[in-house]
């Protein structure tokens, strides 16, 4: 059991999502299968008044493999210890299952190979801390456990877990620039994000890097929030596209490419020993000839990344 001492008062299923950093249905679970107590009380209604100084406890399941969707694809590993596993997803693999997906998904290659997940994201996510979208590659986190897991979901909420991106654009960014637009789903198109004054608060900062042939740019982005297509989202918001990105306003007689964002440095604070880490994701070999075609001497670019915008050592 886990446990922490309640420093206001208010709703259990709050307060724990808080604590947690996680969504409330996956706190509202947690305490329905009576795995949260309050001073030594088992608790089962996420409505609960927790009172200031009160001790809350949970605990979480053990992973439950199920039988995964069958797949034929690898995926490449970048690190792999007891806690963690850091991958570099490719194109065209969906993190985690959904209603609506039904190809296999990153997860089932994880089940697959029968490693230990955390389930505190839900059996649907096992060991999942953050994700990256369809068409996005790069690197990505797994916790093996729920302790892990908790440690990552609290280094994204204080920032000292992160990604820089790299993507190439249709037209070059006037300077660095930061945005902070506040993202929900797009009215007029279930599948798009957009700016909204209801959405959520999101911010992104986005760094020139390299201009190459037919004005197109390459650029470093980071993210302050996590939101759905928030890059996208973002730079469609400056007039901006990233190449291949048909969905958010890219144009281009040329549609064969997939969108050209990539997670390329992903740096944390390891969850057991407390070392700071760094990972470099490879390019995928559909970018690398796009950068060679368009962009001269771009490999010094990106190997300056680590250097102009972080400063932790290398595992």
């Amino acid at each position: 059991m886990e446990s922490f001492v309640a420093q206001e008062a208010g709703r259990l299923d709050k307060i724990l999502t808080q604590h947690l950093n996680q969504s409330r249905n996956q706190i509202e679970k947690l305490i329905k299968e009576a795995l949260v107590s309050v001073n030594n009380r088992v608790v089962t209604k996420p409505s609960f008044k927790v009172l200031e100084g009160q001790t809350v406890e949970y605990s979480f399941k053990e992973a439950i493999i199920k039988a995964p969707q069958a797949v034929d694809f690898d995926v490449a590993i970048l690190y792999e210890d007891e806690d963690i596993l850091i991958l570099n997803k490719p194109a065209h693999l969906v993190v985690h299952p959904a209603p609506s997906v039904k190809e296999p998904t990153l997860v089932d290659w994880l089940m697959a190979r029968g490693i230990s997940l955390s389930t505190l994201s839900g059996e649907e996510r096992h060991g999942i801390v953050h994700r990256i979208d369809k068409e996005t590659t790069g690197a990505l986190v797994v916790a093996k456990n729920n302790e892990a897991h908790q440690k990552l979901s609290e280094q994204l909420q204080d920032k000292s877990m992160g990604r820089y991106y790299l993507a190439v654009i249709d037209y070059p960014l006037k300077e660095d620039t930061i945005v902070e637009q506040p993202i929900g789903r797009n009215p007029n198109n279930r599948l798009k994000m957009s700016i909204n004054s209801h959405g959520k608060e999101a911010k992104s900062a986005f760094a020139k890097l390299l201009e190459g042939k037919e004005r197109l740019e390459l650029i470093a982005a980071k993210l302050y929030t996590g939101r759905t297509h928030q890059i996208r989202v973002h730079l469609s918001h400056l007039g901006r596209h990233i190449v291949g990105d048909e969905l958010y306003g890219y144009q281009s007689q040329n549609s064969s490419y997939r969108v050209q964002l990539h997670a390329y440095l992903l740096y944390l604070i390891h969850p057991r020993t407390g070392k700071k880490i760094e990972v470099v994701a490879p390019l995928f070999e559909d970018m690398e000839r796009l950068l060679e075609a368009k962009f001269d001497s771009y490999q010094k670019t990106i190997e300056s990344l680590k250097e102009r915008f972080i400063d932790t050592p290398s595992i």
